[in-house]
């Protein structure tokens, strides 16, 4: 079974699926979710029509959640 996360953004919504076969990246990513770590955190990285890049809380790509 995999899980369908949405992420709200200022240009729409993003559904994005995770799959049961990286089980510690999903357990991770969906404790980070719950936590309220991703909020208000912006795409530092973007290339159009290939790749965003989020998750940083300091906006530079160079930070983390600990």
């Amino acid at each position: 079974m995999s899980e369908i996360v949405r992420i709200s953004t200022t240009k729409g919504d993003i559904r994005v699926r995770l799959y049961d076969e990286t089980p510690q990246h999903r357990d991770n990513f969906l404790k980070l979710v719950k936590d309220g770590f991703y909020n208000g955190t912006l795409f530092h990285r973007v290339i159009k029509g290939f790749m965003i890049q989020g998750g940083d809380p300091e906006g530079t790509g160079c930070g983390g959640p600990g």
